[in-house]
């Protein structure tokens, strides 16, 4: 049987616009989805973290792709057939996200693959694409190494990403952290791909633009510590002024209320969390998220100021009672993504598919984006801000933004090693 392929579709704005006759990406007619006489309905299915103290992650991830679903099958659907979603557990083993990968293609029917929160399991996935010979895009994994490795050299061409990489978190850090007045930084890191990459991309960048900087000091955390009391106190034993971290979800909040018990705050003059304005985050940590820390993620709720984000924040919030996490947003792009390129390609045959998401342009709610033919990257800007507590909102937001061109942190073709 030949392989079946996957839709895009016309915009975000399409859900409640597209019911009124128009979408803001631009609609193939005004009543709706174009009937392409494609298979219904289309399968997509989704892995991402459902289980233990990352599970929020993946819950807001499940909620983003199912507004999408929502919003396009009330449309019309993808080429006039509907959306069908089916979710597994990844667990963050890359054995268990092969398995996944592989039941949703040969036992399900999937059409497209999206998700994925790790980046080990993006990798594994990844490298198996070729002979799955679906479409995936991964939403949250954020290693380099995806684009760069399998897409770029070793030209998988099935494999695309509608999130940040690493580079929002190793590199953006490294030129908001050059215009801070510190000369000593230290790091509390996961002990895996993604805690190591940023740290190292951290190192090299801003000692390419802070040439006196100085990094003292360095503890990475096994994946489940719920005890960060010796990461702290090794690194404070070594008097940094800033301290930068990447640990995320239940573990980032854990580790920023010990390290108020530590007086960490109050003893270094800045501290930056690549995962810190994560709605979970935010959530988790409430009133006893210090002011200040600098914070940034895949997107940011409350960046642009557009009509598009705006519609996405209250559609989320009407249908989940929630403001959407950075997951929320990607899975919800990553479907109206396919939705556009199938659309676009008038098939689902993965050829076609692939050629037209490459160098896609997207009006996303996180903003203007573009898909990268080189390395199937989607690239727009997220900001980095400060930590505050605004009474207009639940929880804790972001100030004093910090928003950079995306020439000036993405890495580009032909990718070279990082130093450092």
């Amino acid at each position: 049987m030949a392989p079946r392929r996957g839709i895009s579709r016309r915009n975000f704005l399409q859900s409640s616009l597209a019911l009124a006759g128009a979408s803001a990406l631009g609609a193939p007619d005004a009543l709706g989805a174009p009937d392409l006489k494609l298979k219904k309905p289309i399968k997509v299915g989704c892995q991402c973290i459902l289980s233990g103290p990352l599970g929020g992650y993946g819950e807001f991830m499940r909620k983003g792709a199912t507004l999408a679903m929502e919003e396009i099958n009330a449309a019309g659907g993808i080429g006039g057939s509907p959306i069908e979603l089916n979710f597994r557990d990844e667990e963050l083993k890359p054995d268990v996200g092969v398995k996944n990968a592989r039941y949703f293609v040969q036992d399900w029917g999937a059409d497209f693959l999206i998700g994925i929160d790790s980046s080990g399991v993006a990798l594994a996935v990844g490298e198996i694409m070729p002979t799955l010979n679906r479409v995936l895009i991964v939403t949250h994994g954020a290693t380099e190494k995806y684009n760069e490795d399998l897409v770029y050299k070793k030209h998988i061409r099935q494999c695309f990403r509608v999130c940040v990489p690493v580079y929002q978190d190793g590199i953006a850090s490294a030129l908001v952290a050059k215009d801070l007045p510190v000369k000593r930084w230290a790091t509390i890191s996961p002990d895996y791909e993604y805690g190591h990459t940023s740290w190292k991309m951290f190192r090299a960048y801003l000692k390419q633009n802070k040439p006196d900087v100085e990094f003292v000091g360095e503890s990475f955390a096994k994946f489940g510590t719920v005890d960060f009391s010796s990461h702290i106190s090794k690194v404070m034993a070594l008097n940094p002024e800033g301290i930068f971290s990447t640990e995320w979800g239940g573990e980032a909040v854990t580790m920023i209320k010990q390290a108020k018990l530590f007086k960490v705050f109050e003893q270094t003059k800045a501290f930056m969390i690549g995962m810190g304005s994560a709605m979970d985050v935010l959530q988790g940590l409430g009133p006893d998220y210090p002011d200040g820390v600098w914070a940034s993620g895949r997107y940011y709720f409350g960046y642009p100021d557009t009509p598009e984000n705006k519609r996405f924040n209250d559609s989320f919030k009407k249908r989940w009672d929630t403001y959407p996490s950075y997951p929320s947003e990607t899975s919800y792009t990553a479907l109206n993504a396919l939705k556009k390129a199938v659309e676009k390609a008038r098939t689902l045959d993965t050829d076609k598919v692939i050629e037209a998401l490459e160098g896609l342009e997207l009006s996303r709610p996180a903003g203007p984006c573009v898909i990268r033919k080189e390395d199937h990257q989607a690239v727009y800007a997220v900001p980095w801000g400060q930590i505050t507590h605004d009474k207009k909102y639940p929880m804790p937001t972001l100030t004093n933004l910090k928003i950079f061109k995306t020439e000036e942190y993405y890495r580009k073709p032909p990718f070279a090693p990082v130093e450092g």
